[in-house]
């Protein structure tokens, strides 16, 4: 197979599109990020990585917290809409319906149309060049009880999350593997 090379840029498709709520329960702002995600697991950390001209990169510098609220199928348009709106001019909640949902441990609001809500303690900021990462602390999950199977497991399949692939959000599809099961001993049926 041969391949076309073009400049450096960001191309590592598809990563997880985001919204990010930020501020207080009373002076809130939700801002949609796509440069997200996994840096360690114990202690479990993620990052965000925001320019610092945007609205929420004050409020959440300043507050050294933020919530990372998964987004799904039903909430693209949500989604969207608070990627290119200001939280300086709108109420991104009250313009787009979505509900405050008291958080745990950190003083932003969680999203309560959001699956899964991380709750994020702010360790350390590094200025890349045209965004800063916000390096992070999971202080909680929650998890919309109506994704938590018999088992008590949450079922991700049942969300209808969404991800963001130059320029373009899709949904994404069944469970196609496990971890784990391309060296998975088969089952012996019995004879």
């Amino acid at each position: 197979m041969s391949k076309v090379t073009w400049k450096p840029g960001t191309f590592i498709y598809p990563i997880p599109a985001v919204m990010v709520s930020c501020g207080t329960m009373e002076k809130s702002n939700i801002i949609t990020v796509a440069w997200t995600g996994i840096l360690n697991t114990n202690p479990a950390t993620v990052y965000i990585s925001v320019r610092p001209t945007r609205y929420s990169y004050e409020l959440i510098k300043s507050q050294g917290e933020f919530v990372i609220n998964l987004t799904t199928k039903q909430l693209v348009k949500e989604t969207d809409w608070c990627g290119v709106k200001t939280g300086a001019k709108v109420d991104k909640f009250k313009e787009m319906n979505l509900h405050k949902e008291k958080a745990k441990f950190v003083k932003c609001p969680m999203i309560k149309e959001s699956p899964v809500s991380v709750e994020c303690k702010v360790k350390e900021i590094k200025d890349l060049g045209s965004h800063h990462m916000f390096i992070a602390d999971v202080l909680a999950i929650n998890a919309s009880k109506k994704y938590i199977d018999e088992k008590g497991a949450f079922d991700i399949s049942k969300c209808d999350l969404i991800a963001y692939s130059n320029g373009g959000y899709y949904s994404l599809g069944k469970k196609i593997g496990k971890f784990g099961f391309s060296v998975q001993k088969k089952k012996r049926k019995n004879p």
